[in-house]
């Protein structure tokens, strides 16, 4: 035997790559973490125990990675695994699992390392829409499915073909009617079978102004989850470890996808590069440096690479005009990897891209004192007392108030000529409505430690993570007075917009009208019926007071930047998560789930969103595409 001598960098899942250091992680003695040379036989490398077949791709030039078995119309390549899923985040665990269950070979590739495996939903506060649930009676809360329809369909503003087969809106509307299924049905139990919790108080975002027939949740359905974003991904990830210790699943890290590979208009694999290996810790931005070249065979491909909240240039591209020209500077509000490059690869391939200008910027974003990612945006979920105000000063009307209506307010910000807007409240208000976004940001909940939670959200001290914003914060400024804090906005913003003596005038008008019984300010009446709901006066919402009051300052004002983070349209699905082609037809081969489908059908919110169902959107299509994956191959 002749020794074949090879550089090697040992990856993460012991994967080989033409044309890059080759890691072959399976021969006996060597450490699948570390970069070194060294010396193999041939008949070593061909039978290293689990990666026969890629070492001897390797050795010919090819890119064979485990068992494999002919793929029909490929010319004769062979299959690498029955599916790969491309994306490792929330949508794309989630259908690895239920293709594991059914004993189908998986292969997962992602083009960030391991330590971002569950990708966005990682970040996220957990939150998730349920309908009728043993929380909402507990709160004292009726709702229905029926309830729940009422308001997603006034929300979501379905209106590009709903009802025609070839609209963008066809299948979107179809997904619409089987997630509020799921949802006021088997949601709940399933995931807590997976051994989920959620704290027993149920949030209200998207309340709109509380009248049927207009956008928002009539009633609370904002769920959170015990351990936030990792607490819903944890169950998955559990999941598919124990698929992966039984040759079931594999993953692919760091291999970024340029091409989906297609024969006789069926898409049978991806092509792409490996990226230099990358130690950047979780949701940093790593680097692009190419190392290889890669290609994979599989008769499905489910793309689950996420949306475009990640990549301001493509936002700004998609930009509804509707919205008028995107603010000069946003924040962004998850990590640079949700690049939408997925999105116009498959389209590429011929998938059909709808409702590309549905978008979910929020309008409370803060610049992270700390941050991870570039530009690194945190988002305020603020209950209804905070006045808001545009750049000028000038109080925002309905629906421009905190937690009501996240694009109808974005529309009021656009209308005011200038990208931010301004919150103004004072220490009482910020002790208890300041809620941020984020598993890091919710360190008692993302423990799982309820009672600390609860207990801090009941007190009348500031939470830590938000007075470190307010010590820290660039987007924060305190005062004893309103000249004073006027000052500060002005300082902060550059500019001399704000008027001291108009803004007082309006707080003075509000504090007015909170001492009336029969005021009719829209503000004034929503913080009113928040309190009635059991939920908000218990850890959300503080009661009427005047803003000028001595006793609950200092004053603060918070400038809000627009925040980008989710792509609403997608790719289109049926309800399978086949994806269907420009001509109408679906595409063999391709699926699509989470937010590269627009959270299924291409946007099954339509316009707006009730908030909890980005996550369950994830966990929906997931298994949908994920049950019919199984049943195709």
């Amino acid at each position: 035997m002749y020794p074949i001598r090879f550089c090697i960098r040992i990856g993460e899942e012991g994967d080989v790559v033409r044309g890059s250091p080759v890691p072959i992680a399976a021969i006996e003695g060597f450490d699948v973490r570390e970069d070194r040379h060294f010396s193999v036989t041939r008949r070593q490398a061909l039978l290293a125990g689990g990666v026969t077949a890629a070492a001897a791709g390797a050795l010919l030039g090819t890119s064979g990675t485990g068992p494999a078995s002919a793929a029909p119309g490929t010319g004769g390549s062979r299959h690498d695994a029955d599916v790969i899923v491309v994306g490792h985040g929330l949508s794309g665990l989630v259908a690895a699992c239920e293709l594991a269950d059914a004993r189908k070979r998986v292969i997962i590739v992602d083009q960030e390392s391991g330590e971002n495996l569950g990708g966005q939903a990682h970040w996220s506060l957990g939150g998730l829409f349920f309908v009728d649930s043993p929380e909402q009676r507990l709160m004292g809360v009726r709702d229905s499915h029926d309830r729940a329809r009422r308001d997603w369909f006034a929300t979501a503003g379905f209106d590009r073909g709903p009802n025609q087969p070839g609209g963008e809106d066809f299948w979107a509307r179809q997904w619409a009617e089987a997630y509020l299924h799921f949802a006021a049905g088997e949601k709940r139990a399933w995931l807590a079978g997976m051994g989920m919790a959620w704290i027993p108080v149920v949030g209200w975002a998207e309340r709109g102004d509380g009248r049927v027939g207009r956008p928002g949740n009539t009633v609370p359905r904002f769920h959170m989850t015990l351990g936030t974003g990792p607490g819903v991904v944890e169950p998955f990830v559990r999941r598919i470890r124990e698929a992966q210790a039984k040759g079931l699943v594999r993953f692919r890290y760091r291999h970024q996808v340029d091409e989906l590979i297609t024969s006789g208009g069926a898409v049978t694999g991806v092509r792409g590069t490996v990226l230099a290996a990358d130690d950047a810790p979780r949701g940093h931005r790593s680097n692009r440096t190419p190392a290889g070249d890669f290609e994979l065979h599989a008769p499905l491909v489910i793309v689950a690479s996420g949306g475009i909240g990640g990549n301001q240039a493509t936002v700004r591209k998609n930009w509804p005009a509707r919205l008028g020209t995107p603010p000069e500077f946003m924040v962004t509000g998850v990590p640079a990897h949700v690049d939408g490059r997925m999105l116009d690869i498959s389209e590429q391939a011929g998938a059909r891209l709808v409702n590309r200008d549905r978008m979910w910027h929020y309008t409370e974003g803060l610049r992270n004192h700390s941050p991870i990612w570039p530009a690194h945006g945190i988002r305020v979920l603020a209950a209804p007392s905070s006045m808001w105000f545009d750049a000028a000063g000038k109080r925002f009307p309905s629906p421009g108030i905190p937690s009501y209506d996240t694009l109808g307010t974005l529309e009021l910000i656009q209308k005011s000529g200038y990208g931010y807007s301004w919150f103004v409240l004072n220490k009482r208000i910020i002790e208890k409505e300041f809620v941020l976004s984020g598993s890091e940001q919710n360190p008692e909940l993302t423990a799982k430690n309820l009672p600390l939670y609860l207990a801090k959200r009941a007190t009348d001290d500031v939470p830590a993570p938000v007075q470190a914003f307010l010590d820290r914060g660039p987007d924060f400024v305190t005062a004893r007075s309103v000249p004073e804090l006027v000052g500060k906005m002005n300082r902060l913003a550059g500019s001399s917009l704000v008027d001291a003596g108009e803004l007082e005038r309006q707080i003075r008008h509000r504090d007015r009208e909170a001492a009336d019984p029969r005021s009719n300010d829209p503000q004034i009446r929503g913080i009113r019926r928040s309190l009635d709901y059991l939920g908000d006066s218990l850890i959300r919402t503080v009661p009427l007071h005047p803003i000028l009051d001595p006793q609950a300052g200092p004053l603060i004002a918070v400038k809000m930047n627009i925040l980008t983070r989710k792509t609403l349209g997608g790719l289109q699905t049926d309800l399978s998560g086949r994806v269907m082609g420009t001509d109408g037809k679906v595409i063999d081969g391709l699926l699509a789930v989470g937010e590269a489908s627009g959270f299924g059908g291409g946007g099954v919110h339509g316009y707006r969103a009730l908030e909890g169902t980005f996550l369950g959107g994830c966990l929906f299509s997931g298994r949908q595409a994920g049950r019919a994956a199984a049943r195709m191959v």
